[in-house]
């Protein structure tokens, strides 16, 4: 029994493939095995396959077998055994066994052209022993979920079998909705395919809901994006093609079995995990560090009647991977463990079908587990920008998730880490909004006073300084330290910390006798609460050097900054990032004396120690460099001032854009220096 042709079947680039894959005329065996996970379609394809070989004559027995598990695969043997063969139907073994054998080529015998499918293989095991023998008058066709070793070698081929493409799906809605006097436009169409994953099932159980409830695309986009509804519920009471199972319960079966492989029973914890996360890419570090660990060791399941019994103890680094590729044999996920920053990619659906099945508290649970996991995979220092972009998205996809269980009992630091990551990639603009953002949130949550509230009040103050609006910075900094005097008292090093922030942007708003006389009163109280030692002493101290240079003091700036940099090297070493901070206001302090010599061989020693704490990338090393192309220039390598911010210019636009306003200020570098070396300036930006 042929599955019949489901309604509105598409051509693909799928059924090409097979057929050249089967349409070999040598020796060898042909058998090809369709593998990818469920709901792609897998079974259409191949019975397009049977049936095209059957109406054109290409073969002469034709057997079809759902092999769900040992005793249907030996069952259709058997049966087709009898039904060939005239075997014994009492022995199903041996009838099976005697087809089989039949199907082997035999020297002088007159050739019999035949196909065997077995379609949704659960188990390569099962087929142990009762693959179709090889024969140059034979093929087979299997279709499966899994794609372990063993099904492979030996001849056979595997055949991965995607989603539709996107034009792929748009045409298939279009034509399964005119088939039943319906038009969308072909943009709510898209629309519908994105939101479905261009997964055919669930694109076919899409169609006929909207078509037996007779809504509109949009109104079943709204339907599937209430997370307070389960995707179970947005499937037809009837299914469309014959079907049996909906796309929900065809992916429970898949975790079921991947429950069952080793390392058993952690494979259905770890998909949760990765249901909250981002489909299009999890760092492999997030799911194989300590706070993912701790949750599977807590929330190991146990598997009745299938599998080894599970393992007792921690779950280790191995363990996690183990399940990770029991995922990936099921096609739950796909596990790329070269790609470092996008480990595991997983199909939408497969991660709302997933986190459909926890409890309020379980998926609470498991989000503030998720974000403990991204938080432990942060660098301090970031310097792999890829790895940085990648926690932002999974952080960003998290709180989509589950954004309630993130401000409770309080805001999770990572909320905070995301921000600061935004900001500290060139993309200020981006950080204010999303601190903004994050600020009516807890406003919502904590109420207004709240530390976390507060915190992120002063994120929203900082980040709009960096992009440019010194004044606002200074406003907002004035009203915080309202708040924070009222709330936390005048010695809170929170406290010190907001006048710190807002006598520092009143300086770069142009008061920097204000902002001067705000540091040295401030620096008093940092060191009568907290110490000298204290780095946000040491920071004090910073800012009021700087305040100096710029008030006309510059000899007494260069003292003092000089004589942080001793404090820096012996508190914090050499590498912390305050320290370089420092020792390129030391620098710079060289070129502003006349030095402009020492100032570009200072920045060039500094530009060394960015590079290996910070990477190529980071805005601080890229300033740097320009810092080192400027005061070269100045030092009369006019020509190679101007090479230099050219080559900046390049990583500027790459890293932060064209309309960032760093890079505009290295775009005028880079001109103005052409203009000294003689070249006509270009227009770079």
């Amino acid at each position: 029994m042929v599955p019949r042709r489901a309604d509105c079947f598409q051509d693909r680039a799928e059924i090409e493939r097979l057929r050249r894959a089967l349409a070999d005329g040598g020796s060898a065996v042909v058998s090809q095995v369709l593998a990818g996970m469920g709901g792609v379609g897998k079974t259409q394809l191949a019975a397009d396959y049977a049936r095209h070989a059957q109406e054109s004559g290409a073969v002469d027995v034709l057997v079809w077998i759902t092999a769900g598990d040992r005793a249907t695969v030996v069952s259709g043997y058997a049966q087709a055994g009898v039904e060939v063969l005239g075997a014994d139907p009492a022995d199903p073994q041996a009838a099976a066994r005697e087809f089989l054998a039949w199907l082997e080529p035999k020297a002088g015998a007159k050739p019999c052209r035949w196909l065997v499918v077995l379609d949704d293989v659960a188990d390569p095991a099962d087929l142990a022993g009762w693959w179709p023998p090889a024969s140059p008058h034979g093929c087979s066709l299997v279709t499966t979920r899994r794609r372990d070793a063993a099904l492979t070698g030996n001849g056979r081929h595997l055949i991965e079998v995607g989603l539709f493409s996107r034009s792929e799906a748009v045409a298939y809605l279009a034509d399964v909705l005119a088939a039943h006097g319906r038009a969308e436009p072909a943009e709510e169409l898209g629309a519908l395919a994105d939101a479905l994953g261009c997964l055919p099932l669930a694109l076919s159980q899409a169609a006929a809901y909207i078509k037996d409830a007779h809504l509109a695309c949009v109104d079943y986009r709204t339907l599937l994006a209430d997370r307070a509804t389960t995707f179970a519920y947005a499937v037809p009471d009837v299914l469309p093609d014959d079907q049996t199972v909906t796309i929900a319960a065809a992916w429970s079966l898949s975790i079921d079995r991947a429950d069952t492989l080793r390392p058993v029973g952690l494979a259905r914890p770890m998909l949760y995990l990765a249901a909250l996360l981002d489909a299009n890419g999890i760092p492999g570090a997030v799911l194989t560090g300590e706070p993912a660990l701790a949750y599977l060791t807590a929330h190991r399941a146990a598997v009745d009647g299938e599998g080894d019994p599970p393992e007792r103890g921690p779950v280790t680094h191995r363990d996690a991977v183990g399940a990770l590729r029991a995922l990936h044999r099921l096609h739950l996920i796909d596990h790329t463990p070269d790609s470092l920053h996008k480990t595991v990619r997983i199909h939408q659906l497969v991660q709302r079908a997933a986190s459909d099945t926890l409890a309020p508290h379980q998926r609470d649970q498991t989000a503030r587990t998720a974000a403990d996991a991204l938080l432990a995979a942060w660098p301090a220092i970031e310097r792999d920008t890829a790895l940085a972009q990648a926690l932002r998205a999974n952080t960003t996809a998290l709180t989509a998730y589950a954004e309630d269980a993130l401000h409770r009992p309080d805001a999770h630091e990572v909320l905070y880490s995301t921000g600061k990551s935004l900001g500290g990639s060139g993309q200020v603009a981006a950080a204010v909004g999303y601190f903004q953002h994050l600020t009516d949130t807890l406003r919502h949550h904590l109420g207004p006073d709240h530390a976390h509230t507060l915190i992120a009040r002063q994120n929203v103050a900082y980040w709009q300084g960096e992009a440019g609006d010194a004044d606002g910075a200074a406003a907002a900094f004035a009203d915080l330290l309202e708040d924070y005097l009222r709330v936390l008292g005048e010695d809170h090093p929170d406290t010190l910390a907001v006048r710190h922030h807002l006598a520092r942007w009143r300086g770069e708003a142009g008061d920097a006798d204000g902002a001067a006389a705000a540091f040295a009163d401030l620096l008093e109280d940092y060191l009568h609460v907290l110490g000298e030692d204290h780095p946000y002493t040491l920071s004090g101290r910073l800012n009021l050097a700087y305040c100096r240079r710029h008030t006309g003091d510059a000899d007494g700036a260069a003292a003092a900054f000089a004589d942080l940099l001793e404090d820096d090297l012996r508190l914090l070493g050499e590498d912390h990032p305050f320290t370089l901070v420092t020792r390129a206001h030391v620098a710079y302090g060289r070129g502003q004396a006349g030095d402009a010599d020492g100032a570009a061989a200072a920045f060039a020693d500094l530009l060394e120690g960015y590079l290996r704490v910070l990477g190529e990338d980071h805005p601080d090393t890229l300033g740097t460099r320009a810092n080192v192309a400027y005061w070269r220039g100045k030092a009369g390598d006019a020509d190679g001032a101007a090479a230099a911010f050219a080559d900046l210019l390049e990583d500027y636009l790459r890293v932060l854009g064209e309309d960032h306003p760093n890079t505009l200020i290295i775009g005028h570098h880079l001109a103005w220096w052409q203009g000294h070396a003689g070249e006509d300036p270009v227009a770079v930006v």
